[in-house]
């Protein structure tokens, strides 16, 4: 019994489950089903009532352009019956054509709608005309005549009413293009004829309807089966509704329709105040909830990315090797991330806790760095690039670190501290040191590579001062053989010989010396030397070439040449090597006259010469030329002219100009050169001037 039982008692309890189950849907479908319904009846009423606001707003705007249009119409009529009384009045008993030409173009001038002012007889033939004077000429004098039928029907209606009568519109075309459309009014004077006003019907509308009535609509004048004759106003818009009204105009002699269109956005939502409040309050009252519930999905989302955003930060600031720390505007420290607590060896509890003293401060540098954050915390602005100090660590090792501060703003960007980054610079310092001792051996070994160069340099300079001791000595050695051939031999050329060997013995010694202190980075000393004395000093040896290769040396010096700033024995061989150089240039079978062209001037350049009485600065530098009139040099020469061991005769080193150039760059100057014409070559270089 009790096994048949249980599964019965199973199948009870779930029945009972499955009712609950369905009443509970039961429930939320009904509670849903009531939410529904009201926000179907809201929506019908909004829109009910929004319909309704609607069909009345365009109610009220067409009735408005009723009257605007009705008004318009008045205003017309009365323009067109104050205008008929000027025009009679301007006719008086006894006028002449000329006084009624005077008071017609008077009235011209007050009335733009009128084109044309006629006095006409009883055979409707012009007496006397005046043209409006706001365009040009409109009607041409033999088209106004009696056959005018326009004319001649609204004056046959003047005379039977015995009042002003128009005629019906007409379009009087111009030359070469456009045209307007005209109408007539002819009103019949005492003692016969006819005064014929011409009107044009746009400006009728613009100087008879009031501007406001044109200024957001259009209005026009039409005939009575709706075709348009003229239109002025504003055009439509795109997206606006028309609203249309219609007046007639009924003139004697002819019937026209004023017509206008007001142009409104389309649609209208919120037509007035009141339908606006209370669509917004309906609209208020059913979205408040949704509201609600969207508010607070905002908000569970914002903690949510809050708390992302905050992980993220803390995870980014535990990465890096930066040390960070925020104190506010008493100096307290408020933040440190996990790289400035391990730079410093404290934990965050311990430097945002202490009282007194700063925990990392050296104890000799303590006094400095409180002056340095009574400056900080007084608003003293920290310098961008940052600033070195040193700190301590809690194991007492002092270590150099970079800073950079800047204001801590809060989100209203009111300051509320400052925020410090630290940079350990130990590393950095010790690579320095390590490039700097790396640096001083790289040039030691740079000088002793030169050693070899100066050796080559040595053995190329010495080779001309040893030569002309040769020279010299081979001189004296004749001159005393001379002198024991015969007793009247001459001992003041045999002195002479002597001194210059001893000339060419001390300048041979000066480059040595010069080398030496070169590779021994000693500074030169530099004297002020006249460039006169530069020159003369090296032509001896410069005249004993040039004897050799038969060239003729000539020297020019500018008048009043300041002193030159310079080592003496390495401009001197300046100027001999570019000498020598010059004149091996010349030495051609083909060349007749050989000229070495030896020349010192004041400059302001390289190559450029003024005039000392309009330059005030032409005093600094003073330029050295020496020109030749050899073959020149070619392209492929002058791309390796001063590379070292670079030559073209075959006992040369290559290595004179490369010499030449780096002592003029030394001295601050620069060496450059030249074609001359006809032919040859100029070297020129600049010395500053003392």
């Amino acid at each position: 019994m009790s096994s048949v039982t249980l599964p019965i008692a199973r199948t009870v309890r779930g029945a009972f489950a499955g009712l609950r189950s369905l009443r509970s849907l039961h429930s939320l479908w009904q509670r849903w089903f009531l939410w529904l319904i009201l926000a179907v009846l809201v929506v019908a009423l909004l829109a009910t009532v929004v319909w309704l606001a609607g069909r009345h707003e365009v109610e009220q705007v067409q009735s408005a352009l009723d009257r605007d249009t009705a008004d318009a119409v008045s205003d017309l009529r009365s323009g067109l019956q104050r205008n008929a009384q000027s025009l009679r009045a301007s006719h008086a008993n006894g006028t002449s054509r000329e006084q009624w030409s005077t008071e017609a173009a008077a009235l011209l001038r007050e009335h733009r709608e009128w084109l044309r002012l006629e006095w006409r007889d009883a055979a409707l033939r012009p007496l006397a005309a005046v043209d409006t004077p706001y365009r040009r000429r409109v009607f041409d004098d033999s088209s106004r005549g009696p056959e005018q039928s326009d004319v001649a029907l609204a004056c046959a209606a003047a005379r039977k009413a015995g009042a002003s009568a128009y005629s019906p519109s007409h379009y009087v075309p111009f030359m070469p293009g456009g045209g307007l459309e005209v109408m007539e009014l002819c009103l019949p004077v005492e003692g016969g004829g006819y005064l014929v006003a011409s009107y044009s019907l746009r400006d009728t509308l613009i100087e008879l309807v009031a501007p406001t009535l044109t200024r957001g609509q259009e209005v026009a004048f039409t005939e009575p089966d709706g075709t348009r004759l003229v239109a002025v106003g504003a055009a439509r818009r795109v997206g606006t509704r028309v609203f249309t009204a219609q007046q007639l105009v009924d003139l004697p002699g002819n019937a026209l329709m004023l017509r206008v269109d007001g142009w409104r956005a389309a649609p209208d939502l919120f037509p007035n105040l009141l339908t606006a409040l209370v669509t917004a309050i309906s609209i208020a009252l059913v979205s408040v909830l949704a509201l609600l519930a969207r508010d607070t999905r905002r908000r569970l989302r914002a903690e949510h990315d809050l708390a992302d955003a905050l992980a993220f930060r803390k995870a980014m600031e535990d990465s890096v090797i930066t040390g960070l720390r925020a104190r506010d505007l008493q100096g307290r420290i408020t933040y440190v991330n996990p790289a400035f607590c391990e730079m410093v060896g404290f934990s965050a509890e311990e430097l945002m806790n202490h009282g007194g003293e700063v925990p990392y401060w050296p104890t000799e540098l303590a006094q400095e760095y409180r002056q340095r954050q009574a400056v900080r915390m007084a608003g003293g602005v920290p310098p961008r690039e940052g600033f070195e100090s040193v700190f301590m660590h809690k194991d007492g090792r002092r270590f150099p670190v970079l800073i950079f501060e800047a204001p801590l703003l809060n989100a209203q960007r009111a300051q509320t501290g400052w925020m410090s980054a630290f940079i350990d610079i130990s590393e950095q310092r010790r690579i320095e040191e390590l490039s700097r001792a790396s640096q001083e051996r790289l040039q030691a070994s740079a000088r002793l590579a030169t050693v070899g160069e100066m050796a080559s340099l040595l053995s190329h300079e010495l080779t001309q001062p040893l030569a002309a001791i040769a020279s010299y000595a081979s001189g004296s050695l004749n001159l005393l053989r001379s002198a024991g051939a015969s007793s009247g031999g001459d001992h003041g050329e045999v002195a002479m010989a002597v001194r210059r060997i001893a000339e060419q013995a001390d300048r041979a010694g000066q480059v040595i010396r010069s080398v030496h202190d070169f590779v021994r980075r000693r500074d030169r000393v530099r004297e002020a030397v006249a460039p006169h004395t530069l020159i003369e000093a090296v032509l001896p040896l410069v005249r004993l070439q040039a004897r050799k290769l038969n060239v003729r040396v000539d020297v020019h010096y500018e008048e009043r040449l300041p002193r030159v700033l310079c080592d003496r024995t390495l401009v001197e061989q300046v100027l001999l090597n570019l000498a020598r150089n010059a004149m091996q240039a010349m030495d051609l079978p083909e060349l007749s006259e050989r000229v070495l062209h030896m020349r010192v001037a004041r400059t302001r350049a390289v190559g450029e010469t003024v005039d000392t009485a309009d330059k005030p600065d032409v005093r600094r530098w003073v330029e050295f030329s020496v020109a030749d009139r050899g073959a020149g040099i070619s392209d492929e020469v002058a791309a390796r002219l001063f590379t070292p061991f670079f030559t073209t005769r075959p006992d040369g080193m290559g290595l004179g100009l490369s010499l030449c150039r780096t002592v003029v760059e030394q001295h601050g100057g620069a060496l450059i050169y030249e074609p001359q014409k006809p032919r040859g070559t100029v070297f020129r270089f600049t010395l500053p001037a003392a």
